[in-house]
């Protein structure tokens, strides 16, 4: 028999999902989704989870007020892996359980991260506007093999990057508060200070989760303290980098190209910084993989009967390894 628990789906995608559905179906009757297409939050958001016991919900903004308003909800099941969009603090004060699978969207952000490296060493963004404006010359790019790589932050994302890098004989430098001993000499992984990796780092790219310790990590300062020619990437989330001084370095030719999956603001409004030939953006499509879509909705519809209270499941890399001394950053 299924289970009859009121259930709302807040995500659009995963709604117009057919799979997705019609698994979510086959195990519990009473299910709402977001059918609208609407972008929920606030007194939307409170309205269309109104009755649900349990939901599954995206990048919808759930703070204090939501919980607050909804005193029905018991559980929320994350369908994606960032949990910067939920008030952990106000959601554990309301007894709320979390349904989280980290790390199930983290190959297909890897290989993105992996595709820009690549795309950006042999210059294939400055190429292609060349083409397109009608002319033919050749440029003279670099290869990722035996490039110095940094890596900020080496939780599942960043594992999966390492792992992705090893055909290419790149010397890999990480940091992260958590230490990961084995991996690191399995993978001939060297651990620095931040500053160090910033310095001696050819490519830069970043995997750890958006909070109050990691809000413009890369500011203005650490951004100059890269190498110049370097290329920054960044797939982790908006709000880590200061765009503006990004900018300004890109077009002092100090650093020789950055890749966006995400911004501050989505979409970005600094049109200048996107019309660089040396940028590569795109539209947050680090998960979208039919893979990683299939993967994280069903880790959301598993979420729904194996979730946890939210101080169990919030800091789950610090159990894997030992704490380093910057409080920081933490790995995604």
């Amino acid at each position: 028999m299924k289970d009859s628990t009121p259930i709302a789906v807040t995500s659009r995608s995963f709604s117009r999902h057919p799979v997705l559905r019609r698994e979510l179906l086959e195990r519990f009757a009473n299910v709402r989704f977001n059918d609208d297409g609407l972008s929920l939050s606030g007194e939307s958001l409170i309205a269309f989870l109104r009755g649900a016991k349990r939901a599954i919900t995206a990048l919808e903004p759930l703070d204090k007020r939501v919980f607050d308003a909804l005193p029905e909800l018991e559980v929320v099941s994350k369908y994606g892996v960032g949990l910067d969009m939920i008030d952990l603090d106000a959601m554990e004060q309301h007894g709320v359980k979390l349904g989280w699978t980290p790390g199930v969207n983290s190959l297909s952000v890897a290989e993105l991260a992996l595709a820009m490296a690549i795309e950006l060493l042999h210059r294939g963004p400055e190429a292609t506007a060349i083409i397109r404006d009608g002319e033919w010359r050749q440029l003279v790019g670099r290869q990722l093999t035996g490039r110095i790589v940094g890596v900020i932050g080496c939780g599942n994302v960043g594992k999966e990057f390492v792992r992705l890098l090893q055909p290419f004989h790149c010397p890999i430098l990480v940091y992260d508060l958590v230490e990961y001993p084995d991996f690191y000499e399995s993978h001939a992984v060297r651990a620095v200070t931040f500053e160090l990796l910033l310095r001696e780092a050819e490519v830069v790219s970043l995997h750890v989760p958006l909070d109050d310790s990691t809000r413009g990590m890369l500011n203005a300062e650490r951004l100059r303290l890269m190498r110049k020619g370097a290329i920054l990437i960044n797939t982790a989330r908006g709000g880590l980098v200061d765009e503006e001084e990004l900018h300004r370095l890109l077009v002092e030719q100090h650093l020789a190209g950055a890749a966006f999956d995400v911004f501050a603001l989505e979409p970005p409004p600094n049109r200048e910084l996107l019309a660089n030939s040396n940028v590569i953006a795109t539209p947050h499509i680090g998960g979208s993989t039919e893979e990683a879509i299939l993967g994280m909705g069903r880790a959301a519809i598993e979420g729904l009967t194996r979730a946890r209270p939210v101080g169990d499941v919030r800091h789950p890399e610090r159990s894997e390894g030992s704490r380093r001394g910057d409080a920081s950053l933490r790995s995604a």
